[in-house]
């Protein structure tokens, strides 16, 4: 049966689009616009040149039910770790049973071309603007463009390599492998350098050019005061937010304690009502940056919330794959904090529409619209006044943490009133706070951390593949690069492949 799975598997990937090849690292060429009348155009109109990046995001690769992309990333990344139990093998098993690594697997391509093609569409924009006299229009696309190519190599770096030591510290030693970095040539006029970054470079190089990237699109956007026309579309608030997630990951505390405050200005934290609303409106207050999904852009049964979901008609809510909390981060949620009402306890709910959803400790975070518009966040405030506080505690501020955390918890548990917060304690909230929005995974691997799903009482599947206690550093915690871009890759030897 395992062997059905590779071979079906490595079928796809020949047959399906060239998501891992080389071509996915080039910039397309742009046929009818000469670079100075694209700029123009672009400046008059920004969003013309973003949104086939924003609906890169969501597109489906190779018609696969799996994969739409981002979110589909972000959810087999969070089904590694020991937050989401399954109530049933479906799609997503292999991920859950962290077997989906491999070279040859459709799992691995549509990671490495939903942030290639991200990077790859970025630097189209990128490409346009040689020089430093932009008007505030120009600012504005360009520092998004900076933000989704800085944000793509924060993830790849992560999902493709391990940058944490066994130590915890973080690796940036110049011996340590990294990733192909894809530059313009307004950036990099000699084509021999730009073809050589096209190799493995270093894991300091990655990140060095994800912080450059960052830092400029947060500038850009600042000083071109943009407001956007929605919430699709990345603003000095979202580039914030992603800069303060890069610090974290590169132990910047001060950076990201800065970044996460200037982000969550301005956006009031959702109360009891927002918080159980389904988490599929765009326009909640919380919500900074997110796909405002239409029945044009909807992917139905290949969609998060199809897999997410336990009340949307979708692989969850029909019984094939329920989504459930683990039963013992479950148990560590207060009675009278908000969110544990976002699950079922231990006895099920059989009041809710579905039998999925009627499970016990199923989740009930994630609604249904009716018509399979619901919108994907990608960022809101709360994760803002999380890395604030991780941040302060990691500075020694433990106190300052804990003022830091009030406000919110403030909107999800009242009697909450601690007056110092460990490192325990900021991370236990995010566990709770951003279950299932695609966290989990990269919190464990930057703090160092491995799963334990064979305690006692668990509610994971049963089973060896499924009950599984895998240790930090462990091989499975890293995908391979895709066997498609180490053959056509020529920068790309065999030692730069992840074992």
């Amino acid at each position: 049966m395992k062997a059905l799975k590779y071979m079906a598997l490595g079928l796809l990937t020949v047959a399906g689009l060239n998501s891992c090849s080389s071509d996915y690292l080039e910039t397309e060429s742009r046929e009818t616009l000469s670079a100075t009348a694209a700029a123009e155009a672009a400046g008059h109109n920004p969003d013309a040149f973003l949104n086939g990046m924003w609906s890169h995001f969501v597109d489906m690769y190779n018609s696969q039910h799996d994969a739409f992309n981002y979110m589909a990333t972000m959810l087999a990344c969070d089904l590694m770790s020991e937050d989401i139990a399954l109530g049933a093998a479906h799609h997503f098993q292999w991920d859950y049973q962290m077997d989906n690594r491999m070279a040859t697997y459709r799992r691995v391509n549509v990671a490495w071309g939903t942030f290639y093609t991200a990077i790859s569409k970025a630097n189209e924009v990128i490409e346009l603007y040689p020089g430093t006299e932009l008007n505030n229009e120009q600012k504005a696309l360009l520092g998004q463009a900076k933000a989704v190519r800085g944000m793509s190599y924060y993830y790849l770096i992560q999902i493709f390599r391990n940058p944490i030591n066994a130590d915890g510290s973080l690796k940036l030693s110049d011996s340590d492998k990294g990733l192909p970095i894809m530059m313009t040539a307004t950036e990099v006029p000699d084509a021999e350098q730009r073809t050589k970054l096209k190799g493995a470079n270093t894991i300091k190089a990655v990140l060095d050019q994800a912080d450059s990237d960052l830092s400029e699109a947060v500038k850009l956007l600042e000083e071109s005061g943009y407001e956007r026309p929605s919430k699709n579309n990345i603003d000095a608030s979202v580039a914030n937010g992603l800069l303060a997630r890069f610090c974290l990951l590169t132990q910047q505390w001060e950076r990201a304690e800065i970044a996460a405050k200037k982000a969550y200005k301005g956006y009031p934290l959702m109360d009891k009502a927002g918080l159980h609303d389904g988490f599929y409106d765009l326009k909640n207050e919380e919500w900074m940056w997110g796909f405002d999904h239409s029945t044009e852009t909807s992917t139905v049964y290949a969609s998060f919330f199809s897999h997410i979901s336990n009340l949307c008609p979708g692989y969850a809510g029909l019984g094939y794959s329920p989504k459930l909390i683990d039963a013992r981060l479950y148990s560590q949620i207060p009675d009278d904090d908000y969110r544990k009402g976002l699950f079922n306890g231990p006895d099920g709910d059989k009041t809710q529409k579905t039998a999925a959803a009627q499970l016990p400790y199923a989740n009930v975070k994630f609604g249904d619209d009716g018509n399979w518009t619901m919108d994907y966040m990608y960022m809101r405030a709360a994760e803002m006044y999380l890395i604030e506080a991780e941040a302060l505690v990691r500075q020694g501020k433990n106190t300052e943490a804990a003022t830091a955390l009030k406000p919110l918890m403030a909107k999800r548990q009242p009697s909450w009133n601690k007056t110092s917060v460990t490192l325990a304690d900021v991370l236990l909230q995010r566990r709770i706070e951003l279950w299932g929005e695609g966290f989990a995974f990269f919190d464990l691997k930057r703090n160092n951390k491995g799963i334990d799903r064979t305690y006692s009482g668990n509610n994971h599947l049963a089973g060896e593949l499924n009950q599984l206690k895998v240790e930090a550093q462990d091989v499975r915690w890293t995908y391979q690069i895709p066997q498609t871009e180490m053959q056509e890759n020529d920068q790309l030897t065999s030692a730069d492949q992840n074992p």
